[in-house]
């Protein structure tokens, strides 16, 4: 049997490669020069990678689990290398449309296919701490930009933006290689957990993808999924100006914020899914949406910059936690069998929030109502989100007669 711990650290490995889509931002200037094309365009290449992360997981989710972590690793690792390599050959033919197939859609493919890779093998070897694993390997997705952001920004300074893509690449691939050929499930027959075997698996009980997609609470679980990204990436998105437009902010200070919220998104997901291994599932997600809606509410009032950076701050911690605590809790409801093809349908909703989320804000900022009516339409959906986790929290089974080692 495969060191659990060393398990994690490839699951980290994959995804703090992949997530270095997190940093496109800080080449968005260079690459519309390069190419030749406006902010809107450039930035669209990262909505359609998004989009594809989103649609990618939620449809090859039963082909991850068919053909195994390390077969779909190192898929992963070729559709994301292939993404970024030829991102760097879009850029040498200033072709916009190669921008999108390559980054957008090939890239995007490999960053779903390598998201949820990891996370069902994960579960299973820490059967009791089901938080605290994913969120190990979700943290690394939510730090890489920290990470990519200042590496790609060198090496597009000291030898050229196709270099910030190519170099990368390679190393990504090298990583992504590694982790994933490392990559096994634990053995079915395996004793249960215990201070001699602390890295046998649990038994591998639970819904089949096509069972637990026709449930409410799978339903449920989408739609709040969905709501705090939607929220959450929105604020990421207009973070800096809106820090500078309501309460004064200099371009410096909100470029600062942008970092540490970088650093609390990544922190926060480890947090929050150690607490829910505490606390439970159910309660850790009802107490995000309490925590969303005060710090949405007073946000729209906050005019001092201490103020608005602690609530964006807040906020962030949710919007990672979000992302960490969701394949334990489906873990909790359905069980680990197809835990990343229901993973993975999940995820679609995070390709849509992509798109809807920053488009809605734009939207109704460039419509002259400012940021104030956003924050407060946030709020208000993160009081129905409030609702439904309640329900969530209070319910006992999944649909069918398995019963879920763990309620929330």
């Amino acid at each position: 049997m495969r060191n659990r711990w060393l398990i994690a650290l490839s699951a980290v490995g994959i995804h703090i490669s992949i997530g270095s889509v997190y940093a496109w931002s800080v080449l968005t200037r260079p690459i519309m020069e390069a190419v030749g094309a406006s902010l809107r365009d450039v930035t669209w290449a990262f909505s359609v990678a998004i989009l594809f992360l989103g649609t990618s997981a939620g449809f090859l989710g039963n082909f991850v689990e068919r053909s195994g972590p390390k077969k779909s690793g190192l898929i992963s690792m070729l559709l994301f290398g292939a993404g970024m390599l030829g991102t760097a050959f879009a850029i040498s033919r200033q072709s916009l449309a190669l921008l999108y197939l390559f980054y957008g859609v090939i890239g995007g493919v490999g960053l779903g296919v390598g998201y949820i890779t990891p996370v069902s093998t994960l579960v299973k070897y820490f059967p009791r701490h089901r938080g605290f694993a994913t969120g190990m390997a979700i943290m690394g997705f939510g730090f890489a930009a920290l990470v990519a952001g200042p590496v790609m920004q060198y090496l597009a300074a000291a030898y050229g933006l196709i270099s910030a893509f190519v170099i990368p690449g390679a190393v990504y691939m090298l990583v992504m290689g590694a982790s994933a050929l490392y990559l096994k499930p634990p053995a079915k027959s395996a004793p249960a957990p215990s201070e001699k075997h602390p890295n046998a698996a649990p038994a591998l009980e639970g819904l089949s993808t096509e069972d637990a997609v026709r449930t409410w609470q799978f339903a449920a679980l989408w739609w709040i999924f969905f709501i705090n990204i939607t929220c959450g990436i929105s604020l990421l998105a207009v973070a800096s100006p809106m820090a500078q437009e309501t309460c004064g902010m200099t371009a410096v200070e909100a470029a600062s914020l942008v970092g540490v919220i970088g650093l609390v998104n990544g922190l926060g997901r480890i947090a929050w899914s150690t607490v829910s291994d505490y606390i439970g599932r159910g309660a850790t997600y009802a107490l995000f949406f309490l925590i969303e809606i005060t710090a949405f509410l007073a946000l729209a009032d906050a005019k001092t910059p201490g103020l608005f950076q602690m609530l964006t701050l807040l906020i962030i911690s949710c919007y990672g936690g979000g992302f960490s605590c969701m394949p334990a809790y489906l873990s909790d409801i359905f069980g680990v069998r197809c835990l990343s093809a229901i993973h993975g349908r999940v995820l679609t909703a995070w390709g849509l929030a992509g798109i809807a989320g920053p488009t809605l804000v734009s939207l109704l900022h460039d419509q002259g109502y400012g940021y104030t009516v956003t924050l407060y339409l946030f709020a208000g959906l993160f009081l129905v989100n409030l609702m439904i986790a309640l329900i969530l929290w209070r319910s006992r089974r999944a649909r069918a007669e398995w019963q879920p080692a763990q309620e929330g």
